[in-house]
């Protein structure tokens, strides 16, 4: 008896050890109600962490561990909350070192795949793969992957990025709140449409169309070319958020300084968070890029309606047919929107006949803005140019007054 309590003595502090618990509260600073709001925490301090455990007034709140620079350790924790007008939650947040992440329902989706050349039914394809680079010289990246580039989605939007010098993202519009993304592969069939899927809205080009990130030569946007290596990948599939990353290595960009091509590594990430039709974009470069220029916008989709606060958000709402083949295809409206923060804006750019741009800046390695669309065809969004931009207000105050989150006290 004595060794086996000797035994246990000793096992005790290594119990303990193995998990952490910290207090987290969560205030709600507007005085209207917001769901599904953010809260992601920083895993550097806590030593490895295998688990997570996250509650608030003895209910279990889903939560996800990303591992976002891929070196098999969790760096952040993220979970979702529902606020009222100035409301505070605690949550109580317990870390293991040990065990597996738990498993909540999907909110967020993900995907990239090659083609199967054996398999006929463009939604039914099942070479998936998580990451791909191609040689700057690669001849048709362009169609390597199916839906031509990563797709991803939460219950409200679904986008998929173009796997070439454009790295243009390409908007699928739905009818419900729901995925969708994993049936129809963006190729949605006429059994699908009869049962209320959702399909592309959107005809891109060469524009920016929502949002993407390109160079800026004095006078025009610039493509993402030449590139060394250029990379898609997706770093995290869910529950919850879903993050996705297009790397550009040694992109030569047109300087502001040197005028001339200049060489640079630069990550491009996109986070959807699930309950969002918003989109958070973070594009890091891999030296202080300060004094440099580049652009983003929105395409000007036929005859729309433009809105701007001139502070750096700009939207618009309009109408166009989503593929050259105006046969098949039905004309789609859509309102599209951008948020930059006005510490990395050059200028607005007058509109033409292609975009909406704004000459964008940063004073380091990294900038950060947000992008944003519905479809007139859903039946929980908006369905005129007023009731968008009206939105597009009340989201930028949401945005600019984030919840107020801070960790209590740890045991």
């Amino acid at each position: 008896m004595k060794y086996l309590f000797l035994a246990f003595a000793l096992c005790m502090p290594m119990a303990m050890s193995a998990q952490q618990t910290l207090n987290i509260s969560v205030k709600n600073p507007l005085s209207t109600d917001r769901t599904d709001q953010p809260v992601v925490l920083s895993l550097q301090d806590y030593g490895e962490v295998r688990s997570a455990l996250v509650n608030c007034s003895g209910q279990e709140i889903p939560c996800q561990l990303d591992d976002i620079n891929l070196d098999e350790q969790f760096d952040e924790l993220c979970f979702l909350s529902d606020l009222k007008g100035k409301e505070q939650k605690t949550y109580t947040v317990t870390l293991f070192k040990e065990g597996e992440p738990r498993t909540y329902p999907a909110r967020v989706y993900a995907e990239m795949l090659m083609r199967n050349d054996k398999v006929k039914e463009k939604n039914k394809h099942n070479n998936f793969v998580s990451s791909l680079t191609v040689r700057g010289d690669c001849a048709n990246s362009y169609n390597l992957l199916h839906h031509h580039g990563v797709d991803f989605e939460s219950e409200l939007n679904g986008i998929r990025i173009y796997f070439d010098k454009r790295q243009t993202l390409d908007l699928y519009g739905k009818f419900q709140k729901r995925l969708e993304l994993e049936a129809t592969q963006f190729y949605t069939s006429a059994d699908q449409k009869k049962a209320g899927y959702g399909d592309d809205v959107l005809w891109v080009g060469n524009t920016f169309g929502l949002g993407a990130f390109r160079g800026w030569d004095g006078k025009e946007p610039t493509m993402i070319d030449p590139v060394k290596n250029r990379t898609q990948r997706v770093v995290s599939y869910g529950p919850l958020r879903t993050i996705v990353e297009i790397i550009d290595q040694g992109w030569q960009y047109p300087s502001a300084i040197s005028h001339q091509p200049s060489a640079v590594n630069m990550t491009i990430r996109y986070t959807q968070y699930a309950g969002h039709r918003d989109t958070d974009v973070d594009v890091f470069f891999n030296r202080d890029m300060k004094g440099e220029e580049f652009s983003t916008g929105i395409i000007n989709v036929k005859g729309s309606e433009e809105f701007s606060d001139k502070k750096g958000l700009r939207a618009c709402w309009g109408t166009d047919y989503p593929s050259t083949d105006t046969v098949k295809w039905s004309r789609e409206t859509v309102g599209l929107g951008i948020l930059i923060p006005r510490q990395h804006i050059v200028s607005e750019e007058p509109a033409n006949k292609d975009n909406y741009a704004f000459v964008v800046k940063t004073d380091s390695r990294h900038l950060a803005y947000k992008v944003v669309y519905c479809s007139a065809n859903e039946t929980f969004g908006f369905h005129s140019a007023k009731e968008w931009f009206q939105w597009l207000k009340t989201w930028r105050k949401e945005v600019e007054a984030e919840v107020k989150v801070k960790v209590n006290s740890e045991k």
